[in-house]
């Protein structure tokens, strides 16, 4: 009897080391999920629909949420930009058969005087998450539209910026006068809000619109990949032509190079800037130049083995 409760012993000895080796090894090589918030203006455009479809399906991510961000000030704006946002979020994740967390933004831009913040569940998820990082790590957090959301949650909670790396498709770069302009759809939905990131200590990486302009996409393609491959493919191409310029045969996906430029860094050319003293004075991950073709083969190659295989 002592002899068998000797062996158990060992062999539970045993199977906690392997255990812990099996652990350490998998953090060791990079296995190990990029926790990530997602914040978008979907319901302003059609190029959201179609990478936040990409960044879903992504094996390598852990979407710990996905973020409503308003386009309150666009001169096409609907009554609560936001609550459109919001609910197509859900639509995509539960059409895709997902449970991830989707959470209300701001319903309009930072205030200019008193408290700027727009408290909402948004931004208080992201100090959360933020908080919640282990140490010599940061939240990923990938703005596709205004910046309320995340610059209001470092505005509410300043101890977070460090915790922070943020991604983000907004402004313009001419990478050869080196200059920074800001008057691009998502930095004036909400220049408040980039403001307060240009003065902070999170870490910005920016893939400015004369860049992310490259993703093109033609309906002709997206209609004869995507219409019969899933329901999901029909939401993709009803949302094309459904939208106010629905005519067009040929869209520039924006949202959709910056998924893919982090996703593959390799299909990126990034470059450190320092901005002028207007801007912050501050050190910016801009991206120079994509790939886009390889983008674009990389968006229809995993969306449909993930519909292949749902």
């Amino acid at each position: 009897m002592q002899q068998l409760t000797t062996l158990a012993k060992l062999y539970l000895a045993s199977f906690s080391f392997l255990l812990i080796f099996i652990l350490s090894s998998s953090q060791a090589t990079g296995q190990s999920s990029t926790r990530l918030i997602l914040d978008a203006d979907t319901g302003n455009e059609v190029d959201d629909l179609y990478a936040i479809a990409r960044a879903l399906v992504e094996p390598s991510w852990n979407i710990v949420a996905l973020t409503a961000a308003h386009w309150q000030t666009s001169h096409w704006a609907e009554e609560n930009t936001m609550e459109n946002s919001h609910r197509l979020n859900q639509l995509l994740v539960g059409e895709l058969g997902l449970s991830v967390p989707t959470l209300r933004g701001g319903a309009a831009r930072m205030y200019d005087w008193g408290d700027q913040a727009r408290h909402s569940a948004a931004a208080y998820e992201i100090i959360k998450q933020a908080k919640a990082t282990l140490a010599g790590e940061k939240l990923v957090v990938v703005a596709l539209g205004a910046l309320t959301n995340v610059a209001s949650a470092i505005y509410i909670d300043p101890s977070i910026e460090s915790r922070i790396e943020l991604y983000w498709l907004g402004s313009s770069y001419d990478f050869n006068q080196n200059v920074l302009k800001r008057v691009d759809f998502n930095a004036m939905m909400d220049a408040q809000a980039l403001e307060v990131l240009l003065a902070s200590e999170v870490e910005m990486n920016v893939i400015p619109v004369n860049v992310a302009s490259a993703m093109k996409f033609t309906f002709a393609e997206v209609e004869e990949k995507l219409l019969n491959a899933h329901p999901m493919g029909k939401i993709l191409v009803d949302r094309w032509y459904q939208h106010l310029d629905g005519s067009r045969k040929e869209r520039t996906i924006w949202d959709l190079a910056l998924i893919e430029a982090i996703i593959h860094p390799e299909w990126a050319e990034m470059v450190e800037v320092t901005t002028s003293r207007d801007s912050g004075n501050r050190k910016i991950n801009y991206y120079r130049s994509i790939d886009a073709e390889q983008m674009k083969e990389d968006f229809y190659a995993t969306l449909l083995n993930y519909f292949e295989n749902q």
